[in-house]
């Protein structure tokens, strides 16, 4: 950490924002004018847009991150949390990966947590439920999905095979309806690998509480996208909930129940309840209250945007209206805040932020997909294998850094003419497992166990080989005295 007499600009979280502002302010500011210190529990952003993909298998998960410290080179990156902020002493308490939390000074700060998954109280889903917000959880559902294909192929128990092939998806927005989409593909693709499961065999169920998915892309697209899903075999189940999912035993409001292995959760977002503790104005949700400069009202040294803030919409035409909490703001936002960051530093008047909605965009697998490209008073509505060409475009081009740029698009061109990979690397869950089984002390309980349960011709021989592995290292004796 910094020793310097230079004012610290903290930033709070290293997403979309704070990666994006602190990139901004080191590019506007002088040299040596303030120490910028970003402050995140992983020290890399993620580019959730992609995560579907991710979890498809399309893009590396690699690609899908941006390393902080090599963006942010003449920043400090410091892993770990704020826990909480005196905002009289101007100090935040800083909870690292080890060791004790201690006290960082700061002169201006910029609150960058975005947001974490929306639940509700509903039995079993804290036990069973996949979130889609981190590339650990992409990763974790690729791999537990292809292994569920494995068990299914594997077994004779028709129950236990019927609960491996069911897969529950709750919400319908982009994180839902982009992560059924993908991983239908997937599966798919991968049933012609597995000589005893068929694309038949499996069942995609989308759950909403809303009339309709999609809502993003407007209504007429959003029902184009609900049919396409239908016609591929996914069960849509709107207007409902989920009102339990203990031991994958999933039950709807609107009385269907179904066994599943696999629910993943996709119900939308809400500020991170932190900042309930670090004694800014908040607004009705938990969003930051900030002004049109993003400024924290009350407050001439704190800025806040994205996921967490309560950004008024400017080129909206209703009254109050606030920004929606996507990436096309977020990343904007973030440039007006590094230059207002900037701006408050030197005395100088801060700008404030408007943007027009330029559409969106939505992949539903490959050669699949949504699209609703404004121009002006325009609306282009694009659906099928152009709209996801357009989907692929703008997000390609929107991932931070050159870097992740060209692998992302190498990534999908090598995807032309190569197969997708249907590997399951579960035991990435648990790296260590067969490593800790393997050098893990026999006892003597253990051994009896193994040679009683073992044909009585082969007793002998388990605990000969049992003495003699390399393990305890100390032959038959040490075996016996164990």
């Amino acid at each position: 950490m910094s020793t310097t007499e230079r004012p610290r600009i903290l930033v709070v979280g290293g997403g979309y924002v704070g990666l994006y502002a602190a990139r901004r302010i080191l590019k506007k500011m002088r040299y040596g004018e303030a120490t910028v210190t970003v402050v995140d529990p992983r020290s890399y952003m993620t580019y959730q847009p992609f995560l579907p993909e991710a979890a498809a298998g399309s893009i590396s998960p690699r690609h899908v991150v941006v390393p902080l410290r090599r963006v942010l080179p003449k920043a400090e990156v410091l892993t770990g949390r704020v826990t909480s902020i005196d905002q009289d002493r101007k100090v935040a308490n800083v909870s690292p990966l080890v060791g004790d939390a201690y006290e960082l000074p700061f002169d201006y700060l910029v609150i960058a947590m975005g947001a974490v998954s929306r639940t509700f109280p509903v039995p079993g889903l804290a036990e069973n439920g996949i979130g889609m917000k981190g590339v650990e959880e992409a990763i974790g559902l690729r791999n537990h999905v292809l292994e569920q294909l494995d068990k299914a192929d594997s077994t004779q128990d028709e129950e236990a095979r019927r609960k491996a092939l069911t897969f529950v998806f709750i919400g319908g927005g982009f994180a839902g309806a982009e992560t059924i989409g993908e991983v239908e593909d997937m599966a798919r693709d991968a049933a012609k690998y597995y000589p005893n499961v068929k694309r038949e065999d499996m069942r995609f169920v989308l759950v909403d509480a809303a009339p309709g998915i999609l809502p993003e892309v407007g209504p007429k697209l959003g029902e184009w996208g609900l049919e396409h899903l239908k016609k591929r075999g996914v069960e849509v189940y709107l207007n409902t909930s989920m009102e339990s999912c203990v031991d994958g035993h999933v039950v709807l409001k609107n009385g269907l129940e179904v066994d599943s292995s696999t629910i993943v959760w996709t119900a939308g977002v809400k500020p991170n309840p932190v900042l309930s503790r670090f004694g800014l104005p908040l607004g009705p949700k938990g969003h930051v209250d900030v002004d049109a400069a993003m400024q924290v009202k009350g407050m001439d040294y704190a800025w806040a945007a994205g996921d967490n803030a309560q950004v008024p919409d400017l080129a909206s035409d209703k009254e109050g209206a606030f920004c929606p909490p996507n990436a096309q703001h977020a990343l904007r936002q973030a440039k007006v805040l590094g230059d207002n960051v900037i701006s408050g530093m030197r005395g100088f008047p801060q700008g404030k932020y408007k943007h027009a909605n330029k559409g969106a965009v939505a992949g539903l697998g490959l050669h699949k997909g949504v699209a609703m490209i404004v121009f002006g008073k325009t609306r282009i509505k694009l659906r099928g294998r152009l709209a996801w060409y357009f989907h692929r475009a703008y997000h390609g081009m929107a991932v931070p850094t050159w870097n992740r740029k060209i692998r992302v698009f190498a990534d999908w061109t090598l995807g032309m003419f190569l197969k997708r990979e249907v590997v399951s690397l579960g035991a990435m869950e648990h790296p260590r497992g067969e490593f800790y089984e393997a050098a893990a002390p026999v006892t003597a309980a253990a051994l009896g166990k193994s040679t009683a349960s073992a044909p009585a011709d082969n007793s002998k021989a388990t605990a000969d080989s049992r003495a003699d592995s390399p393990v305890d290292g100390k032959g038959e004796k040490a075996t016996a005295s164990s």
